[in-house]
């Protein structure tokens, strides 16, 4: 019996006798294609094991530069007396903003990054960044950066959104911004797309892509703050979300290329890892948790600059599954933002420890709206007042409280949120904090060495949790 198929015609159906034939030239590129992918395969995993087995060698940590000399100052700025001020970095209304950086330039000022758009994930949402001069006690206008299409035009691949832009600026001058890209899915099919400047962020390099993993390439984000090794090489803190949930760690070459990568955590519950270096040997690296209660920081540290990482482990510190940063101070403890809850982001907190994590007290509370979830009418007042307490100078906080109700309302109630905090020290010894203030700006909290030694003197022993 000869084997047939139907075949549509313009009058009709017909039988195609041809069927044994084209089951042999399925079958003969089958046959073709398996030993080709086999190939493919196991060239990926013969280049990993080759890079496992012939790994680099380690280098050291690169602990911060203090040079504990403040720049000069005009009246009204934080010195001993005032010791701490705050302002808001972004001033676009009505929009979604999020996940603020910070880098100290050349000449003492600083740079900030965020992304903003319609909604996050949106197509609009563009990298902005601005300036903030010391000596003035100011932030200029904020400008685009980087977006969508710019981007897609020189990875040469379709960019679906971005976010999460970190920078760091080398011994060279030349400053890095990393930031996340997504061509498919969420943010789980994310890579890192990197950018630089030779003139401190005025003008900018055409974006590349990262390639820090064999497979596909994605599902690699990035939060934590970059820092360096003794050679010279990059550490940026990043994190996979595909299927698991953990951090990881690449060391960069000056020209942009992965020289390593180290898993820091494992499993489904750890995401955005913030290193703390405390000497050339040690260091600690605080992770955001995911995971069922009690939710708490979770840590992890090495003794030989990153050969090895002990178990990652909870600490005594809450987090409601959301970002941390720190900074190590000169003398060795450990300085964290933080959400010191377990649900909810209403409370932003400073926390300080003297035994290498082990216990932790509050510095200072920077925002506390835990439990005001109300209606509309009364959340516009509220968030009014936190307006203007950010900034004094702020003689119509409706336009603020107008953008938070959009970003944090529903048709019941309305929320208060202050998260994705980023904390530096600068080589004068003066800390610098952003953070997200209810999804719609982008706040700066600056604060002295002297008012921080203030704060502690007035807190009490008492532990967090």
């Amino acid at each position: 019996m000869r084997h047939c198929i139907c075949k549509r015609t313009t009058r009709g159906f017909t039988i195609d006798h041809n069927l044994p034939l084209m089951l042999k030239s399925i079958g003969r590129q089958s046959n073709i294609r398996r030993p080709l992918i086999l190939c493919m395969v196991l060239a990926t995993f013969g280049a990993a094991f080759y890079k496992v087995v012939n790994r680099p060698p380690s280098a050291l940590f690169q602990p911060s530069v203090i040079i504990s000399q403040p720049i000069n100052t005009a009246p009204g700025i934080p010195n001993a007396l005032s010791g701490i001020h705050s302002h808001f970095v972004s001033t676009q209304q009505n929009i979604h903003t999020h996940a603020a950086s910070l880098v100290e330039l050349s000449d003492g000022r600083l740079r900030a990054f965020w992304f903003q758009g319609s909604s996050e994930g949106a197509q609009d949402v563009e990298i902005f960044s601005a300036v903030f001069d010391p000596e003035k006690n100011h932030w200029g206008m904020e400008s685009s950066i980087a977006n969508r299409e710019d981007t897609q035009r020189s990875l040469l691949r379709y960019v679906k959104k971005l976010g999460n832009p970190v920078a760091r600026r080398a011994a060279d001058g030349t400053l890095w911004l990393f930031y996340v890209t997504v061509s498919l899915g969420g943010w789980a099919g994310s890579s890192i797309t990197a950018i630089t400047s030779k003139d401190d962020g005025t003008t900018w390099s055409p974006a590349r892509r990262l390639i820090t993993s064999p497979f596909l390439n994605i599902s690699t984000l990035v939060k934590g703050t970059p820092f360096f090794y003794g050679d010279g090489s990059m550490g940026l803190p990043v994190y996979h979300e595909f299927i698991g949930k953990f951090g990881e760690l690449l060391r960069i070459s000056g020209s942009g290329e992965i020289i390593d990568k180290q898993r820091l955590s494992s499993g489904n519950v750890t995401l955005q890892p913030v290193v703390l270096i405390k000497n050339p040997q040690q260091s600690i690296v605080m992770m955001r948790y995911s995971g069922a209660s009690p939710r708490r920081v979770i840590a992890t540290s090495t003794e030989d600059a990153g050969q090895h990482w002990s178990v990652p482990a909870k600490t005594t510190l809450a987090n409601p599954d959301a970002a941390v940063s720190g900074v190590v101070l000169p003398d060795g403890r450990i300085l964290l933002a933080l959400n010191d809850t377990e649900a909810g982001r209403g409370a932003l907190s400073l926390a300080i420890s003297s035994d290498n994590g082990a216990t932790w007290k509050t510095v200072y509370q920077l925002e506390d709206q835990r439990g005001q979830n109300t209606d509309p009418s009364q959340y516009v007042q509220l968030a009014a007042e936190s307006a203007k307490a950010t900034e004094p100078g702020i003689t119509d906080a409706a336009p603020y409280a107008e953008s938070a109700k959009r970003n944090k309302c529903t048709a019941q109630s309305c929320g208060f949120e202050f998260s994705y905090p980023y904390l530096i020290q600068t080589r004068s010894g003066d800390f610098h904090l952003v953070y997200t203030w209810n999804r719609s700006y982008i706040k700066h909290v600056w604060f002295t060495r002297a008012w921080l030694d203030q704060s502690l003197e007035k807190t009490s022993d008492a532990k967090l949790y």
